[in-house]
């Protein structure tokens, strides 16, 4: 008797599982096919993700500009406080 009701436990367990109701229209070939189709709402590919576009030219110096600022506030900030006047 235990083990009938394991079966039909387990037995229902399994329909559940694969009785996944998915209530999305699903996608019909046509729709994949026809010209300008896009399963997103924005561009994509490479540096289309980034908010600026590296091969623009003075990217590079504003870049290193950027990174040495960033570099040196810190000790810029550390030395104006060791030598300000109190």
């Amino acid at each position: 008797m235990l083990s009938s009701t394991v079966s039909r436990s387990s037995a229902k367990a399994v329909q559940q599982v694969s009785r996944r109701g998915f209530h999305a229209t699903r996608l019909r070939a046509r729709d994949i096919e026809s010209p300008g189709y896009r399963p997103f709402h924005y561009p994509e590919g490479p540096r289309s993700n980034i908010p600026f576009d590296p091969l623009k030219r003075g990217f590079a110096i504003k870049y290193w500009g950027f990174m040495a600022v960033g570099f040196g506030a810190p000790f810029g900030i550390a030395v104006w406080q060791t030598y300000k006047p109190k």
